[in-house]
């Protein structure tokens, strides 16, 4: 099989251009997806080969084009929304909460909303509070949606082409601080399915959970602590559905477990993992199951500050030390 090297963020846009010619429903809209390609360069070049009937711009108005592709996906289109930060999907919330998730279920399963919202995210550009947040757990609570965390390319371009593909909405969160790393992928297209982790590194020590960002961290972190401490790290790559069997069987096999992450540690998505694998794998457990993830507070614009809201590599390697004491 041939190889590549892709970026994360042109991942992205392989997956938009191969589901826009393979279904001629399936259409993109957002602020700045047309000549500017996105906020970040994710629809680059699709406005020029498809048309502006298919790669809608329009005005800052969250709440009125989410709401225009929840009636478009109702219609039997395929729309897939750029929101350029996710923070700004807060000003769409109604649509996102009470319309996209709920029509499926409160029409008895006979409206279908086949919708994908794509929305960058990530600590370290140095944005401060109003773009800087991580709010999948928002997301993970809400009943009716899908939500997916690419920490690679690979699974940026396979998940994002399994969730136009669906007929459920899909939450589909990048890291920006991932979008420009370069990783060698094959030629062609593939599917990621929702529901399958992928144990990124095989230990027997301790098991670490890591989403998106976190995940390199991990790796590095496991690498720094190899001669002592043998760690297993593992990607959920998607939150909902979550891939709790292959957590809980790593678990058994370590003895140990810590979640990683950026959002902040209060009723974080640490906390559900940790719940559910305390109900399927207590009496496994050699230590307490512990959440390593942001500060409490918003994220500041002081890079100083910034940095200290969320778990780097030292910060990691001293809990893992800590754990397997």
């Amino acid at each position: 099989m041939k190889m590549r090297e892709i970026k994360y963020i042109e991942a992205v846009n392989e997956a938009l251009k191969e589901e826009m010619e393979r279904d001629k429903n399936v259409f993109v809209i957002g602020e700045d997806v047309g000549l500017l390609g996105g906020g970040f360069g994710a629809t680059k070049g699709l406005l020029k080969k498809f048309g502006p009937m298919r790669v809608r711009q329009t005005p800052i108005s969250e709440s009125a084009f989410t709401g225009l592709a929840v009636g478009a996906a109702m219609t039997g289109l395929r729309p897939v929304v750029e929101i350029m930060y996710l923070d700004f999907i807060t000003t769409a919330m109604d649509q996102v909460i009470n319309q996209v998730a709920k029509i499926n279920f409160m029409s008895g399963g006979q409206v279908k909303v086949p919708l994908v919202i794509r929305a960058p995210y990530g600590i370290g550009t140095r944005e401060a509070s109003h773009h800087s947040q991580s709010l999948e757990a928002w997301f993970v609570h809400t009943p009716g949606l899908r939500v997916a965390m690419p920490a690679t390319a690979y699974d940026a371009k396979g998940l994002l082409k399994t969730a136009i593909r669906g007929d459920c909405p899909v939450i589909f969160i990048e890291n920006r601080m991932l979008y420009f790393k370069k990783e060698t992928v094959p030629d062609g297209e593939w599917l990621v399915p929702f529901g399958n982790a992928e144990i990124r590194r095989e230990g027997t020590d301790i098991t670490i959970v890591a989403l998106s960002n976190m995940v390199p961290r991990a790796l590095e972190a496991a690498e720094e602590v190899a001669p002592e401490i043998s760690v297993e790290v593992i990607d959920p790559r998607t939150l909902v559905s979550l891939d709790i069997e292959k957590i809980v069987n790593s678990v058994k096999k370590t003895g140990r477990l810590l979640v990683l992450h950026e959002a902040p540690v209060r009723c974080g998505i640490g906390a559900e993992i940790i719940r559910q694998v305390v109900e399927k794998a207590f009496d496994y457990l050699d230590a307490p199951p512990l959440v390593l993830a942001g500060a409490n507070i918003p994220i500041p614009f002081s890079p100083v500050l910034e940095d200290v809201c969320v778990p780097q590599k030292k910060d990691i390697v001293e809990m893992l030390r800590k754990i397997t004491k």
